[in-house]
């Protein structure tokens, strides 16, 4: 194996296991320090290896990617965690404790769709599972080269290369904010109609007052109703009545008459055979409820009355009621829990001048903070930019843009939820000529070397892994060669993984891999193998568009494989 000099020899990502995904059966791949390859044919699967990391970091994944036959898939890695005490921290903040320096993180998605996150063996959320794994590694993908045309985004790269205090400053510029518009939206309601305000009031007032007239008692209905059945039904009521009355009392052989005769003859027999107390008492218990039976039917009989006046009283209160409930309430004590609700409302309506004005000071007041986070976070930005500029015009240098201006344009706009600057990159790729908006001038492959140029000096803000997806697609010569520069340079800093079609690129690495696709039976299957010394000479040779026999592109790989080894001496 040829082997690079001077690369970072220190191990950030070790191990990524795939299980499952997509044509991926089970692979496992022991990710070598400083710089790696990974190189193939077009559609082998190389990008399929960068997903399945992407799924373990807590990237948004579906079931979709589970291969065929299978019920889930499983995607762990691991990391060495000793260089990276951010990553730790943040992981021991969240209640995942790390042993040996080592952290697992892993995802598991089913078929059905559940999605199990894991730290260190732990479930976790992939919210926290991307907070650990954004201060371990960064990803590049194919066309991210695509997103220096989206201008707002342009910000999100410098407050990055910023770090922490940028990312505190926005943090407190968001919560302003997001209470600044709560603020503004409850005034605006208020502010929105005062004739509707105005018209909710009386309608407010209207049917509290139509309520309130009706001093409703929760369980009034219950005893209106009964009340109701005996007045519309006294005439029945009172001859039943005086029917029962008859019989405990009537003048001809009536209960209580036969009842207290009983009795007597019972206490005779008493007197003469003991064993009938028992009888004597029950005769005697009978007729003292028969009599008191006798006074309650009385009492009831001069109770009931026809009174046509109070039935038609209680119809009303009912009716009353039914029309109460068929506007405000199923039942009187939900009329009745309407009614406090309408309380609340009339008096925030009736307030609605004092509130307006108290929200309009609030409104001030959190305007004003809002205007002291933003200030202080544009004085950082335009001190920082300088630095910023100077180290991206540093690596385009490497990059065979050493003619090229770049600058941060920071201008005042509207104070938002990241701040109140207008930020915008700018270039000027020849010399004595005026600096641009990057996104309009900037060719393709310009893009490529100014994202892995900002990728670099990112990369000093200790993010100790970097993957690239392909960025080298749609370029290639000079382009191509001071990319892998670059690349090789980087990882005398920080673990670098690159997918490449490349052979400028894969000629610069100090590990290279092979990714093609095998059948097994019926199935296909992705291959992962490192490539040893005549395997790189092989894989370049393909790389350069030759076949397998032919000695010139051998010899030429060779002689990549030679100068990279002594540029990086």
């Amino acid at each position: 194996m040829l082997t690079i000099p001077g690369t970072w020899d220190r191990l950030m990502l070790v191990e990524l296991h795939i299980r499952d995904f997509a044509l991926i059966g089970d692979l496992r791949f022991e990710v070598g320090a400083g710089f790696s390859v990974l190189t193939g044919e077009t559609g082998a699967g190389k990008s399929i290896i960068v997903d399945a990391l992407g799924t373990a970091l807590g990237e948004r994944t579906g079931p979709e990617v589970i291969r065929t036959g299978a019920e889930k898939c499983i995607v762990e890695a691991v990391f060495d965690v000793s260089d990276s005490p951010a990553a730790a921290a943040v992981a021991a903040g969240l209640g995942f404790e790390i042993e040996d320096h080592t952290l697992i993180v892993g995802r598991e998605i089913a078929r059905g769709g559940r999605s199990q996150a894991r730290v260190n063996g732990r479930p976790a959320t992939t919210a926290a599972l991307r907070e650990i794994t954004s201060r371990l590694i960064d990803v590049h993908g194919q066309h991210e080269h695509q997103s220096l045309l989206l201008v707002p985004l342009h910000g999100e790269i410098l407050d990055a290369a910023i770090g922490d205090p940028a990312a505190a400053l926005r943090a407190q510029a968001g919560e302003r904010y997001a209470e600044l518009q709560a603020l503004c939206a409850e005034r605006d309601r208020l502010q929105t109609d005062e004739r509707e305000r105005a018209r909710l009031l009386d309608l407010y007032k209207f049917q509290f007052d139509e309520i309130e007239a009706a001093r409703l008692d929760e369980g009034e209905e219950d005893l209106l109703a009964a009340e109701r059945n005996r007045l519309a039904n006294a005439e029945r009521l009172y001859a039943a009545a005086s029917e029962i009355h008859e019989g405990l009392t009537g003048v001809d052989g009536s209960a209580v008459d036969r009842l207290s005769e009983a009795a007597r003859t019972a206490e005779r027999i008493e007197t003469m055979d003991p064993s009938m107390a028992a009888l004597s008492e029950s005769l005697s218990t009978a007729l003292i409820a028969a009599q008191e039976a006798a006074a309650s039917i009385r009492s009831y009989i001069d109770e009931v009355e026809a009174n046509p006046a109070r039935l038609e009283q209680v119809e009303e209160r009912l009716e009353l009621i039914r029309v109460l409930k068929r506007k405000y309430g199923d039942t009187v004590a939900e009329i009745l829990h309407y009614a406090s609700e309408l309380s609340v409302k009339i008096d925030s309506l009736a307030n609605a001048d004092q509130r307006s004005s108290e929200l309009s000071d609030s409104i001030a007041r959190v305007e004003a903070d809002l205007a002291g986070v933003c200030k202080e976070l544009t004085a950082l930005r335009k001190e920082a930019s300088k630095r910023f500029a100077k180290s991206v015009e540093m690596e385009l240098g490497d990059l065979a843009m050493e003619k090229t201006s770049f600058e941060v344009s920071i201008m005042p706009c509207q104070p938002g939820p990241t701040g109140a600057d207008a930020i915008e990159f700018l270039i000027s790729p020849n010399l004595g000529e005026p600096v641009k908006p990057l996104a309009k001038i900037a060719s393709g492959g310009e893009m490529s070397r100014i994202m892995l140029a900002l990728k670099t000096v990112m990369a000093q803000a200790e993010v100790p892994t970097l993957i690239f997806d392909e960025i080298d697609t749609g370029i290639g010569g000079l382009t191509a060669q001071v990319l892998g520069d670059k690349m090789a340079s980087l990882a005398g800093k920080c673990q670098v993984m690159c997918v490449t079609h490349l052979p400028q690129i894969a000629s610069k690495a100090s590990h290279h891999y092979s990714v093609s696709k095998v059948t097994d039976g019926d199935r296909t299957r992705v291959r992962l193998r490192m490539l040893t010394d005549e395997d790189r000479v092989a894989e370049l040779a393909r790389m350069l568009g030759a076949d397998e026999t032919s000695d010139v592109a051998a010899q030429h790989a060779r002689e990549m494989l030679t100068l990279a080894s002594s540029r990086n001496g």
